[in-house]
């Protein structure tokens, strides 16, 4: 599949200019944020800035979307106006896949709350309908004016994978002449609580790739990634996104390819990372820039795809490594010929994504 646009809202801004900004920036420490029901404890964080979802002309037909659909609607009309096929794209023969983990939680706990104060007959219709995870498809597709397929969906380790999958077998069926395929989700104050407690918060603010602890670190991020799909190489042709591997045994590494792990400290143990490692090649992560976030992978597919198509690498923004593994410790142009999308699941389960450049 060619990668014709990207749209991204992360905590680095909207759009792929600002996440190349951050990539060339290097790390930034996370802002803190009141745990809820807690006693003055303080929790680091990577959030979407308000400022971000601000755009009133495109979310005119989303004035009382949650921020999950706010960033889902930005990145996905980001992603079709990114790959200057907007003006000639069959709308009947667009799709729309978008991934998430957790799905709009923050407006489903805003909904049990209000039965919780009111009552059944008394709660707002509005929460209910946007407590739904397909909500924020709904919402792409009324504001692109997508009348071809729409899907939403959910996973906790895997869920951008299977969308990508998903997408493939739309473009091979001839279900759709495109597909804007995507992740999001959100930091909302009970995930926050949850965070704080279940996982073990960063003390300096820094996720690390590369220690592979039996106890990671982790920042909470949030965010919403889509990319423009075709067939052919069209538009903005970032490169090629190929099927998802649960295995290195597909794929074949050449001295001009990149692994990006997907190690944020989400998982309980990230010792198995050490045994995905493809040997030979040069190995990055980018977490520390925009979170720990269940859907973190479509974050790196976004940086994968920069790579291929500027032929540039970017210096890992936390360079650790106690394992003395090949890091990208430099930026600036190089040749990249694939990128490996690496994410391991708790049970050491593994998702690759293989991107390669346009030639």
């Amino acid at each position: 599949m060619n990668i014709a646009g990207i749209g991204v809202v992360g905590t680095t801004g909207r759009g792929v200019a600002s996440l190349e900004a951050a990539l060339n920036r290097g790390w930034t420490a996370p802002g803190l944020v009141d745990i809820r029901g807690s006693a003055g404890e303080r929790l680091p964080v990577y959030a979407v800035p308000p400022e971000v979802l601000s755009d009133k002309t495109v979310l005119a037909k989303a004035r009382r979307a949650d921020r999950f659909t706010r960033m889902s609607v930005l990145a996905a009309w980001d992603a079709l106006q990114d790959s200057g096929l907007a003006a000639s794209v069959d709308r009947t023969r667009l799709g729309v896949i978008v991934a998430t983990a957790l799905g709009p939680h923050a407006t489903t706990f805003g909904f049990l709350d209000g039965i919780l104060d009111f009552g059944d007959a008394a709660v707002s219709p509005t929460a209910f309908s946007h407590s739904v995870h397909n909500a924020a498809a709904s919402y792409i597709a009324m504001t692109l004016d997508v009348r071809g397929p729409t899907l939403t969906l959910t996973h906790f380790d895997f869920a951008f994978h299977e969308a990508v999958s998903l997408a493939r077998t739309w473009l091979a069926a001839n279900r759709c002449d495109a597909v804007l395929v995507g992740a999001v989700d959100e930091l909302g104050s009970v995930m926050q609580f949850v965070c704080g407690r279940m996982l073990r918060p960063a003390a300096d603010g820094r996720i690390k790739p590369f220690d592979f602890s039996v106890k990671p670190e982790s920042v909470p991020g949030e965010g919403s990634v889509f990319f423009m799909l075709t067939r052919d190489n069209a538009g903005a042709a970032y490169g090629r996104l190929g099927a998802v591997s649960r295995d290195h045994s597909a794929v074949r590494s050449t001295g001009q390819s990149v692994q990006l792990l997907d190690a944020c400290g989400l998982a309980k143990n990230e010792t198995a990372y050490r045994t995905a490692l493809m040997p030979g090649t040069l190995t990055a992560g980018y977490a520390p820039l925009f979170g720990s976030v269940m859907t973190g992978s479509a974050f790196h597919a976004a940086i994968a795809a920069l790579m291929l198509k500027r032929q540039y690498r970017y210096a890992v923004p936390v360079a650790e490594n106690p394992h003395g593994l090949d890091l990208c410790l430099e930026t600036g142009a190089a040749v990249v010929d694939q990128v490996f999308c690496t994410r391991l699941d708790c049970a050491g389960r593994r998702g690759t994504l293989h991107l390669s450049a346009v030639r």
